[in-house]
C-alpha cells in the first residue's frame, strides 16, 4: 500500500510519513549477537543549510524530506522569521543542499548568530539567546481537552506506519485537531520534525489556538518553548518530563502531557484543560507493536 492509499483509507492525514521513500533510508549489512549475516533498514542523514535573504544562518542534520517547511519553520521558532513577514520565495537546491527563504523585510542576524545555546536534542538542537524573550507575550487558548482525544491520538499514531517502526533511530511529532492526527513529520531531531510542522502552519496559514502537538521525544524546555511560541495550547508525549520543561510550560500556561502509553498517562502542567471523559478501565493496552515503539525510545 502506498503512502497516499494509507492517508485515504485509514487517516485524514495531510502528510504522512513515507517508510517505503527509498531517499529516507538504506539497506545495511551486518553480523548479529551470533555472529550471523544480517541486514536492517538505516534512516538517512544529510546536511541542509538554511539561508535568510542572503545571510547564512545554520546547517542542520536532517533525513532530507520537506526542506522548506524544516527552513520555514526553523527560522520562525528562532525568532528570525515574524509572524507578519511575506515571505516572497522558499527555493530548495537538492544538489548543494540548500534553502533559501526570502522576505520582503530586510534582516540581519550577525549579533543574534552570536548568541547560541546548545540543547538536549538528539541531533544537538540549536537555540539562540534571546529565543525566551518571545514567551512574556504569548496566551494560549483555553479550549478544553478531552481525554478520549489522547487515548484515541495515541492509538492511531503508535500503530500509524512510520520510519520509526521500519528503521527506528528517528523522532516523530504530529500536529493535531481533537482526535484526529493531521500532519505527521519524522527526522533525526525531535526539533526538526517541529520545525517542519511550524513551517508547514505558518505557509498554510493555519490556526494553533485549536490544535494538540504530540512528539515521540522528551518534553525539554526546547519542545516547550518551541510549542508555546508556534501558539499551540497542549503538548503531549509517551515520552518523560525534564523539570526547566515542566517550569516553563506552567509559566506560560501550556497543558504538557507525557508518558501516554495505553491507559496510563500523566499531566504536569495546565490540568485545568482536562475533560475526564473517558474511563480508563475501557481503554485497551497497547498492542505488541506499539509496546516496542516505546522500548526503542
Amino acid at each position: 500500500m502506498t503512502n497516499q492509499e494509507f492517508c485515504d483509507v485509514a487517516t485524514p492525514l495531510l502528510i504522512s510519513p513515507d517508510p517505503d521513500n527509498p531517499r529516507l533510508t538504506r539497506a545495511v549489512s551486518g553480523v548479529d549477537q551470533n555472529g550471523d549475516p544480517c541486514e536492517i533498514r538505516v534512516v538517512e542523514e544529510r546536511p541542509l543549510t538554511i539561508y535568510l535573504n542572503k545571510q547564512e544562518i545554520v546547517t542542520a542534520m536532517t533525513i532530507g524530506d520537506y526542506p522548506q517547511y524544516l527552513a520555514v519553520g526553523y527560522l520562525l521558532n528562532q525568532g528570525m522569521l515574524l509572524a507578519d513577514d511575506r515571505i516572497t520565495g522558499v527555493d530548495y537546491d537538492e544538489e548543494i543542499e540548500t534553502v533559501v527563504v526570502r522576505t520582503v523585510r530586510r534582516t540581519n542576524y550577525e549579533e543574534k548568530l552570536k548568541k547560541k545555546t546548545r540543547t538536549s536534542g538528539c541531533a544537538v538542537g540549536t537555540v539562540f539567546g534571546d529565543m525566551m524573550e518571545g514567551l512574556e507575550d504569548v496566551t494560549l487558548s483555553d479550549k478544553p481537552l478531552k481525554t478520549s482525544w489522547l487515548y484515541a491520538l495515541a492509538r492511531q499514531i503508535n500503530t500509524m506506519p512510520s520510519l520509526y517502526l521500519q528503521a527506528g533511530a528517528i523522532h516523530g511529532t504530529v500536529l493535531c485537531h481533537e482526535d484526529t492526527p493531521l500532519v505527521y513529520m519524522e527526522d533525526v531531531g525531535r526539533h526538526n520534525a517541529v520545525d517542519k510542522i511550524a513551517g508547514w502552519m505558518m505557509l498554510e496559514g493555519v490556526d494553533p489556538a485549536d490544535k494538540i502537538l504530540y512528539t515521540t521525544g522528551r518534553l525539554t524546555s526546547e519542545m516547550v518553548i518551541k510549542t508555546a511560541l508556534m501558539g499551540i495550547p497542549v503538548l503531549a508525549s509517551r515520552s518523560g518530563f525534564t523539570a526547566w520543561g515542566v517550569e516553563i510550560a506552567r509559566q506560560v500556561g501550556l497543558t504538557v502531557i507525557g508518558r501516554m502509553r495505553g491507559k496510563r498517562f500523566m499531566c504536569l502542567s495546565g490540568a485545568e484543560r482536562l475533560v475526564w471523559d473517558a474511563d480508563p478501565a475501557t481503554v485497551a493496552d497497547e498492542p505488541a507493536k506499539s509496546a516496542r515503539k516505546g522500548r526503542r525510545e
